[in-house]
């Protein structure tokens, strides 16, 4: 699941658009690069996000698989660019 998009489905965040950056058994990690940061991410329980599976960057999920850092910057370029593929169909 690392590395992949996933939407909020509840709380104040409803609808917003994360990447995942850890997972844990019961709860996911997420950040947008902006509000929520690599360095300070959302600790989210499952249930309440949706996997987005059409929908990941391949370089992100490659850093996060060799524990190389994540900037905040590729964060928000990868959610930009899924939103704007998005947005077209």
């Amino acid at each position: 699941m690392t590395g992949k998009f996933a939407r909020s489905k509840a709380g104040h965040d409803r609808l917003k658009v994360y990447v995942i950056i850890k997972e844990e058994e019961a709860y996911v990690y997420l950040t947008d690069g902006v509000y929520r940061t690599v360095s300070k991410p959302k600790k989210k329980n499952k249930k309440h996000i949706q996997i987005i599976n059409k929908g990941r960057d391949e370089k992100i999920v490659q850093k996060l698989l060799n524990k190389e850092p994540v900037s905040d910057e590729e964060i928000k370029r990868a959610i930009k660019i899924y939103e704007r593929s998005t947005q077209h169909v």
